[in-house]
């Protein structure tokens, strides 16, 4: 290993669901000389999909293919590494939807790089951080996997009790109150406690991005913000008091604000994060805005995670049509939070709850 690979961040990168556009994005980063000169980047994956992506792509395939067994206790390189998991088979060919075998496969990878990034400090293979090309829900469920996505997934094997969405674009930052729940669900779970972690970790994900005091605008959850009550009582019994308890914490915290209004305000500037309710109260106002360069940044676990803001977009999947620009900014921010961040030691066992077949 060179002496200027040391310096640089080891970053994980999981391929997603081989179906969709996980490897034509992860290709395209691969043979980013820009991204290789500020991380070693590793691939969980299989080299099949990849190598055919950058065929369909025309870029060089200039990374490194390692058998994932073999590969195990050997010292990352300073070229891109791709650990060829075969136990899912050629992955080739596949029909682009959701199904059972690349579902298994994908959230496999994703369980590797988990055991990666808990390994202990100072283990020359512990990741820095993780970013994780987008897999299918549904693919997941038809494999008999509970986990509705990674966010889910991430917190319990970390143990994290506290994990908030939160999303980082340059012209809007939003956190999230509830993930994957669906709408009708979600006055059901919406709680003070709730409100109030999603508050904390836009804060703390504000501040670990170096802004020492963060604007923090709250949405309400109603049409008009409750209208005093008249369209609904959640703003006045759970988002207020969950307001007033961030204040007491001197943070800079306002609302709840009618969220017709208050995304044009915080893209204005007058906020540094908003805080939304609901995934689509929050998310279609910044992939909006954010035009492909929004990243999904999950706050409040031992180690760092990034996403691109998409999904799997099987409908253009194979075609060398995918854009990798979200992608990228997902590793240009894990490898930003890597070098700014103090890793944190993780008081779990290796296999304590890394059950890969669950």
């Amino acid at each position: 290993m060179s002496a200027n690979a040391q310096h640089r961040p080891l970053i994980g990168l999981t391929l997603g669901d081989p179906a969709g556009i996980g490897p034509e994005i992860v290709a395209q980063c691969l043979s980013d000389t820009a991204l290789q000169e500020q991380a070693r980047l590793v691939v969980y994956g299989a080299g099949g999909p990849l190598h055919v992506a950058a065929e369909t792509l025309g870029v060089r395939a200039n990374w490194f293919r390692a058998c994932a067994d073999e590969y195990a206790h050997k010292p990352i390189l300073d070229t891109p590494v791709v650990l060829d998991d075969a136990s899912h088979g050629d992955l080739l060919d596949l029909r682009r939807e959701p199904q059972r075998r690349t579902g298994a496969a994908s959230k496999h990878w994703v369980e590797l790089a988990i055991r990666d990034a808990l390994r202990p400090n100072g283990d020359p293979r512990k990741l820095d951080a993780i970013v994780t090309a987008p897999i299918s829900k549904e693919a997941w469920s038809l494999a008999g996997f509970k986990w509705p996505g990674h966010t889910e997934l991430l917190a319990h094997r970390a143990k994290a009790r506290q994990v908030s969405m939160v999303f980082d674009s340059p012209h809007l930052r939003v956190a999230l109150a509830t993930v994957h729940v669906p709408l009708m669900g979600v006055r059901n779970i919406l709680t003070i406690g709730r409100v109030f972690d999603a508050i904390t970790r836009g804060i703390e994900a504000c501040q670990l991005l170096g802004i020492a005091w963060p604007r923090i605008a709250v949405c309400g959850l109603n049409p008009h913000a409750g209208e005093g009550g008249v369209l609904g009582w959640e703003e006045e019994k759970v988002i207020a008091p969950a307001i007033d308890m961030a204040r007491c914490d001197d943070a800079v915290v306002s609302g709840p604000f009618p969220a017709d209004t208050l995304f044009r305000r915080a893209a204005g500037g007058e906020f540094d994060l908003v805080v939304a309710m609901y995934h689509d109260q929050g998310l279609i106002p910044l992939k909006l805005l954010g035009q492909g360069s929004a990243v999904n940044w999950s706050v409040g676990l031992p180690f760092i995670r990034t996403s691109p803001d998409h999904g799997t977009a099987f409908d253009i999947a194979g075609r060398g049509q995918a854009d990798a620009s979200s992608m990228r900014s997902a590793i240009e921010l894990a490898v930003r939070l890597a070098t700014t961040v103090p890793s944190r030691e993780v008081e779990i066992q290796e296999s304590e709850g890394l059950e890969l077949g669950e």
